[in-house]
């Protein structure tokens, strides 16, 4: 239903990107869901369709298009993940999937995290809304995240495995949106 109230907007985000930049629409990138399954993530490409680098990016990297910065101020590059909770391997909450590297480092109890199916908003998306400004303002930033934000969403991930409610979904989904 989401994918068909957004259709209109999704098509002029489209639009607007192909103005901006040369290369496709979407980014594909693979990441780990469910049971450590990895699977393709559909989100709108943000940043020069040519580059490469680290998989840490931070809100003054110069990879990102004009219309990256908007996208991923907004989170609107996200709204395609509606196509992923469409054939099931997303959902609309539940811990953001990470990339290959980063759920292998998981340990423990903290590998029932696997156990979810990742979602486009979660607790530890809603703290980290700004993760991008914060990596900005550190003199190594993949230190910070490997350090600092990502031990930090694995224990706000186990919380919300832990605690979970229908009702705590909507609250999310509501913090999400009017956030």
């Amino acid at each position: 239903m989401g994918l068909l109230v957004l259709f209109l907007p999704l098509l002029i985000i489209a639009l607007l990107i192909k103005i901006d930049s040369k290369g496709p629409v979407f980014f594909m990138q693979t990441r780990i869901g469910k049971d450590g399954k990895p699977f393709k993530i559909c989100k709108f490409r943000t940043m020069d369709h040519q580059s490469e680098g680290d998989s840490i990016t931070t809100a003054v990297d110069p990879r990102i298009t004009r219309m990256g910065h908007w996208l991923r101020h907004s989170k609107a590059d996200c709204l395609t993940e509606l196509i992923n909770v469409f054939i099931g391997q997303m959902s609309l909450v539940g811990p953001r999937p990470d990339v290959p590297g980063y759920a292998d480092q998981l340990q423990g109890n903290d590998r029932r995290i696997l156990q979810l199916r990742p979602g486009i908003t979660g607790p530890a998306s809603i703290k980290y809304r700004n993760e991008e400004e914060i990596l900005a303002q550190q003199a190594d930033p993949k230190s910070y995240n490997d350090n600092v934000i990502w031990p930090d969403k694995v224990k706000i991930n186990i919380k919300y495995l832990e605690n979970w409610t229908f009702w705590g979904d909507i609250k999310l989904i509501f913090e999400t949106v009017f956030r």
